[in-house]
């Protein structure tokens, strides 16, 4: 397929914007390359190790990265227990029975410990890192990931609930979120590509499987009633898969796009199949697999980028569930 221009000068934009992440100074790939030099081993290697055990881990470890970096940064927030000062986010609408992982970050934390000889990479740096490594564990493109990122002292439901998108909403409400964290049409498109892996509950899809037949392949909404009943309360934490391949890292998503296949109706508003909003780009990355493995990389990597804290702001927490 031909490649016109106006995708190449958006690819572009897209790895020129990436640089500026780099520019800014405040992040290093190479951070824990003489304190820690066995960090990002282990970090691999533990989760490889959870990804065996249960492949789904991997989709779960990169979407806690996602839910992190969204609420305020990417700070480990989203790790906190919630405590007498605070209402944390684990209990927010979007992560609430949903969000998963925290146990192989706390496994990933202790073995660090151990291995740095002291309490030396902080939890927002581990969340960051486990969430690549997912993605290559289950044969997708590495990617470098800027290091230093320091831990919150605090974490907000509140900020949670309005901050992290709703599979509900429409392509202008998804642009405006991602807006609203200095993100573009193109990051969104391709952060959304994460739904190449895993599976989403029941609650998440049922009204667009009961009340948007028009934009839903017929075939796949017979299957999916077997799974996720009519009647709320009725299979709510039922699991459908994201796509075709849901522990394949790969460009299948969005060929379901083109297919009217989005399980979630904010997937589906990524193509409407009439030109319009991001349309072209999905259809670019649905026949472009190592154009999408490239951009996608440089999307994380501004996404991981989002408001850290360095320096000597935050702390590194010793246990990543509670504040030093």
């Amino acid at each position: 397929m031909a490649i016109s221009l106006s995708f190449l000068a958006t690819h572009l934009v897209l790895l020129v914007t990436s640089f500026g992440v780099l520019a800014n100074g405040l992040l290093d790939p190479h951070f824990y390359d003489k304190v820690c030099p066995q960090a990002l081993p282990v970090i691999k290697s533990i989760v490889e190790d959870a990804i065996k055990q249960e492949e789904r881990m991997g989709a779960s470890l990169l979407r806690l990265h996602f839910h992190d970096c969204f609420v305020n940064g990417c700070d480990g927030s989203v790790l906190l227990d919630d405590t007498d000062t605070f209402i944390g986010e684990k209990n927010a609408a979007p992560n609430v029975n949903s969000l998963r992982g925290y146990e192989v970050i706390d496994r990933i934390k202790s073995a660090l410990y151990y291995v740095c000889r002291g309490n030396v990479v902080s939890c927002a740096d581990i969340v960051a890192v486990a969430a690549r490594d997912s993605v290559v564990a289950l044969g997708g493109p590495s990617y470098q990931v800027e290091l230093g990122r320091r831990d919150a002292r605090t974490a907000s439901q509140a900020a949670a609930n309005n901050s992290i998108p709703a599979p509900t909403l429409d392509f202008s409400g998804l642009v405006s979120n991602f807006a609203s964290h200095g993100l573009t049409i193109q990051d969104l498109v391709l952060l959304s590509g994460a739904h190449t892996l895993g599976f989403a509950r029941c609650t998440t899809f049922r009204a667009r499987l009961y009340n948007e037949t028009w934009t839903l392949d017929g075939s796949l909404a017979s299957s999916l009633k077997y799974i996720c009943p009519s009647e709320s309360g009725d299979g709510d934490d039922n699991l459908a898969q994201l796509d075709g391949t849901p522990v394949k890292f790969d460009t299948v998503y969005y060929d379901w796009l083109l297919q009217r296949k989005g399980l979630l109706h904010s997937d589906q508003q990524l193509y409407k199949g009439d030109g319009s909003g991001s349309d072209g780009l999905v259809k670019f990355y649905s026949k472009n697999a190592k154009a999408f493995w490239e951009d996608f990389g440089v999307a994380m990597l501004r996404m991981g980028a989002l408001s850290p804290l360095t320096g000597t702001d935050g702390e590194i927490r010793m246990d990543c569930g509670k504040v030093n």
